[in-house]
C-alpha cells in the first residue's frame, strides 16, 4: 500500500492560459501509484473554513481517492490509520489550489478531510471504488489524539451534523493493516 503523495501536474501555458493532463495512469505508476479509479465527485463549500472530514470507507470498498481543488483553495488532510502502523493517527496536510493545480494521493488505510481557505471552493477527487453507504466511516476532525492543525485562522469551522457527531480516534478500531512502510513527509511526485 502507497503513502500519501503530492501530485504537481505539468501545465503548458501560453497567452490564452493553460493545459494540463489533470489524471494520467501511466504517470501516476510512474510515481509508484497502480489504482484503478471508478468514480469522480465534486463537491462545492459555499463558506469559507467549511471542513468536510475525516472522512473514509472501510472494507470491503475501501477508497483511495486523488484529490484536487477545481475553484478557490483548501487544506487537504490525509491520516494514517493502518493498523500497527509506528505514524498511526499521524496526519500530512497540504494547501491544494485551483491556481497551482497540485493534487493529493489518499491511499486506502487513510483518513481524509479538507478545510476551504476561501468562499465557493470546488474540490474534485478519483476514487478507486464505488461510494458504499454501509462502509462509510469518519474521525472526528478535531481528535485530541490526532491534533491536526486546521489552519482557521480563530474562526469556527462550519461543519455539517454528521461530521459534528464523528467518534474518536480511541473509541474505532482500524480494519486497516500496516503494509512496513511508515509514514514519513508528504513526498512530491
Amino acid at each position: 500500500m502507497p503513502i500519501p503523495k503530492l501530485l504537481i501536474p505539468v501545465r503548458h501555458g501560453d497567452s490564452r492560459g493553460w493545459f494540463t493532463e489533470s489524471y494520467n495512469q501511466r504517470r501516476l505508476a510512474e510515481a509508484g501509484i497502480a489504482q484503478d479509479f471508478v468514480q469522480d465527485n465534486h463537491s462545492m463549500s459555499a463558506a469559507k473554513y467549511t471542513l468536510r472530514g475525516i472522512h473514509l470507507q472501510t472494507p470491503p470498498h475501501a477508497q483511495a481517492k486523488i484529490v484536487r481543488c477545481l475553484v478557490g483553495a483548501i487544506w487537504d488532510v490525509a491520516v494514517d490509520l493502518r493498523n500497527g502502523s509506528p505514524s498511526y493517527g499521524r496526519w500530512l496536510g497540504a494547501e491544494l489550489t485551483a491556481a497551482g493545480g497540485e493534487q493529493l494521493y489518499v491511499p486506502t488505510g487513510f483518513g481524509h478531510g479538507f478545510l476551504t481557505l476561501t468562499e465557493n471552493a470546488e474540490v474534485g477527487y478519483k476514487a478507486s471504488d464505488y461510494y458504499a453507504p454501509e462502509c462509510e466511516v469518519g474521525i472526528a476532525w478535531d481528535d485530541p489524539d490526532m491534533a491536526i492543525v486546521w489552519p482557521l485562522g480563530g474562526a469556527t469551522a462550519v461543519l455539517s451534523e454528521r461530521d459534528r457527531h464523528l467518534p474518536s480516534l480511541a473509541s474505532w478500531t482500524s480494519p486497516f493493516a500496516y503494509d512496513g512502510e511508515p509514514l514519513a513527509e508528504l513526498v512530491t511526485a
